[in-house]
């Protein structure tokens, strides 16, 4: 399987709906926030590092991901709005969303923070080096000089 990640700009895929329905069917309100942010012009991610992600198997809209601004910490960017079809994981889309992210952030800054919700996305977070720091909104930080 081909995973294919393409950056969101002007507008968001129609199939952000059904993720948002999957997201929510396990209590995420995440990703409808985030269509609804979008629609009114609240969030956009077009500041300096900011980005969304959507991971594609063919034609279909598996995962998303953004970073934006970390309003918390001074040349810093937060990695937010994540997730991943239930079926989709386990096979690397998460991953590969992230490492796209952090790839685009060390142009831009020194240092990317997380907030994971539950005790899997801490232990995936983890897994890419982020390590625990709760402090200010988030739970995990990753120093991008080191």
């Amino acid at each position: 399987m081909t995973i294919d990640i393409r950056i969101f700009r002007d507008r968001l895929p129609e199939a952000m709906a059904g993720l948002a329905h999957d997201a929510r069917q396990e209590g995420h309100l995440h990703i409808g926030r985030l269509i609804d942010e979008w629609a009114v012009g609240d969030i956009r991610l077009v500041g300096d590092g900011e980005r969304l992600l959507g991971a594609f198997a063919g034609e279909t809209l598996v995962g998303v991901g953004g970073m934006t601004i970390e309003p918390a910490m001074p040349e810093a960017l937060r990695m937010r709005r994540f997730y991943v079809r239930p079926a989709m994981r386990g096979r690397g889309v998460g991953r590969m969303l992230a490492l796209a992210l952090l790839d685009h952030a060390r142009r831009f800054c020194r240092c990317v923070t997380v907030h994971a919700g539950n005790d899997g996305a801490a232990k995936f977070w983890e897994s890419l080096e982020f390590r625990p720091s709760e402090q200010d909104g988030y739970t995990h930080v990753l120093d991008l000089r080191g």
